[in-house]
């Protein structure tokens, strides 16, 4: 009779204690990934007093914004008609190759 006695352990009671393990390993993950996310985004650029940022959010279309951070100032222009449009005038046009070359082609003047 003592020798079952040895081999049973009172910590034995509990069959979800092992749950616990898992929901600190799934903790752990969570933050890891958290960590990944905001270093792929240059947030620790945003957060830094000292540098300069330019991000351009949804590039091309209607509803595109640049962020700018100047030292400790951080401003959003948001696209509009003002932003995007000015008071130049079109010079040419520019075209990209399948290559990846850009090639800028002057329009001409008219003559006067």
């Amino acid at each position: 009779m003592r020798r079952r006695e040895r081999f049973i352990d009172e910590d034995d009671d509990d069959p979800l204690s092992g749950v616990a393990n898992l929901f600190d390993v799934a903790m752990v993950f969570a933050v890891a990934l958290l960590v990944a996310l905001v270093l792929s985004y240059n947030v620790p650029g945003m957060l830094d007093d000292t540098t300069d940022l330019t991000i351009v959010k949804n590039p091309g279309q209607p509803d595109m914004q640049i962020i700018v951070k100047d030292g400790k100032t951080i401003s959003i222009l948001n696209m509009t008609d003002e932003i995007s449009g000015g008071q130049g005038t079109k010079m040419g046009t520019a075209y990209r190759l399948a290559n990846g070359e850009i090639i800028y082609v002057p329009d001409e003047e008219p003559v006067k």
